[in-house]
C-alpha cells in the first residue's frame, strides 16, 4: 500500500469519527433545555461542556427530550421513572451525593416522589 493511500484512508477515518463525535445541532427539537425549559437550565457552557441544572417537582413529568452522554450528580433523595423512545420504563431511586455516568438518551422522566428532583447534568460535547 502507497504512503498516499495510507494517508488518504486514514483522513477517510478522521473526518468520519469527527462526523459521528460533532456536537449536537443547536437547533434540535429534542433539546432538553428547550423542551424542558421549565424543569432544566443551563448554568455552564463552553465548547467542552454543558451544564445543566434539573429540577423536577413532585408529580411532574418532562416531555421527551435529548442529553448528551455526561455525568449526572444527584443533590437529593428522590425517586423518579425514565420512560424510553421505545416505550420501555424503568424506576430508580437516586441517593444524595452520589453520581453515574450516563450514556446518550433521549427520554421523558416522570418525579414519582413527594420530594423535588435535583439533579446537576454535565454533557460531554465530544
Amino acid at each position: 500500500m502507497t504512503l498516499a493511500s495510507r494517508i488518504s484512508i486514514v483522513g477517510g477515518v478522521l473526518l468520519g469519527t469527527a462526523f459521528l463525535l460533532w456536537p449536537q445541532s443547536g437547533d434540535d427539537p429534542l433539546d432538553s433545555l428547550k423542551v424542558c425549559a421549565e424543569t432544566q437550565r443551563l448554568i455552564f457552557e463552553n465548547q467542552f461542556v454543558r451544564v445543566l441544572d434539573d429540577q423536577i417537582p413532585p408529580g411532574v413529568t418532562e416531555p421527551m427530550h435529548r442529553h448528551r452522554h455526561g455525568v449526572v450528580v444527584y443533590l437529593n433523595a428522590n425517586t423518579s421513572e425514565q420512560i424510553l423512545q421505545d416505550g420501555a420504563k424503568t424506576s430508580r431511586e437516586r441517593k444524595p451525593g452520589t453520581a453515574v455516568w450516563a450514556e446518550p438518551v433521549i427520554h421523558s422522566v416522570h418525579n414519582t416522589d413527594k420530594t423535588p428532583s435535583h439533579a446537576i447534568r454535565i454533557e460531554l460535547k465530544f
